[in-house]
């Protein structure tokens, strides 16, 4: 079966049911998640938000016999990057994974942190409810549950979706709050989690660090929720990680840490077993709240 979101490459190889690209042309990528990147292409792009002159985009990865009419769980990831930086194509790897699976997979734009610009953190937050919110809305077009929201990101990417799920505060005043911009369920890589000078982004985000400091604002009645994190993360420290995992269980939310012993930051894109081996215990885990399509 071919991939509808792969592009022109020298070699295809299947691998676990994951479409893998191998490529003789060039050096190999650092990363094995970013030798992946340059085979795939979304569906289509729809624009979620205009801010001023620019157009703010879902890349849109549709499963093969998706349609419209469809009430198929969503896969909704956000990019990784300080705030500052990458684009929305570092989570195709994972947004084509799942439409492969039969979920309706989005990786998500929003504004990075231009602080010349008057751009922050807080927008970037903004952005991220903004796209939930515009993807629930339009449940119907895009053929998806809205009960079945699942959000993904990695490092500041899982900050912002996290955001979705705890600062109804920050929403878009333009928008209508009658539709929910949180998620049914999380899933986050190596996040950026405490905001304070303990953990990450704290002369990023400035005096007002703990209103976005997940850690410091876990609440009853969040989304159930899996973190990958390495133990020798020096970039968004383990701890903070583990004492978000103490704070939900104690707010009597259903989180799951998965532990890998001396991994650093990012260290899930770095090798293709520890990529395909978090991919299977991410589709567990959506399993078993009922978040995935049914076989």
């Amino acid at each position: 079966m071919k991939s509808p979101f792969l592009l022109s490459v020298s070699l295809v190889v299947f691998s676990s049911g994951i479409l893998v690209v191998e490529s003789s042309a060039g050096s190999a990528p650092a990363r094995y998640v970013d030798s992946l990147i340059p085979a795939l292409a979304p569906t289509k792009l729809v624009t979620y938000k205009k801010i001023d002159d620019r157009e703010l985009k879902l890349h849109l990865f549709l499963p093969l016999g998706w349609k419209a009419s469809d009430r198929r769980p969503a896969f909704v990831a956000i990019h990784g990057g300080g705030w500052t930086g990458g684009d929305a194509s570092r989570m195709y790897p994972f947004a084509a994974h799942f439409a492969t699976r039969g979920m309706v997979s989005i990786s998500v734009e929003y504004r990075l942190l231009e602080p010349g610009n008057g751009v922050t953190v807080f927008d970037c937050v903004q952005d991220g409810r903004s796209a939930v919110r515009y993807v629930r809305a339009h449940s119907a077009e895009l053929g998806i549950d809205p009960a079945r929201i699942v959000v993904n990101g990695g490092s500041a990417g899982a900050h912002v979706a996290v955001a979705t799920a705890m600062f109804p505060q920050f929403d878009d005043p333009r928008e209508a709050r009658a539709v929910s911009a949180e998620p049914n369920a999380l899933v986050l890589f190596y996040p950026v989690i405490d905001t304070s000078v303990e953990g990450y982004g704290n002369a990023k985000i400035g005096d007002r660090w703990k209103e976005l400091s997940p850690v410091h604002n876990v609440r009853p009645g969040l989304p159930p929720t899996l973190v990958f994190h390495g133990t020798g993360d020096t970039t968004t420290p383990f701890k903070g990680a583990k004492r978000f995992q103490d704070e939900m269980r104690q707010a009597g939310n259903h989180c799951e840490l998965e532990v890998n012993e001396g991994g650093a930051h990012g260290y899930l894109l770095l090798e293709r077993a520890v990529y395909e081996e978090a991919l299977a215990k991410t589709e567990a885990f959506l399993k078993r709240h009922r978040m995935f399509p049914k076989s």
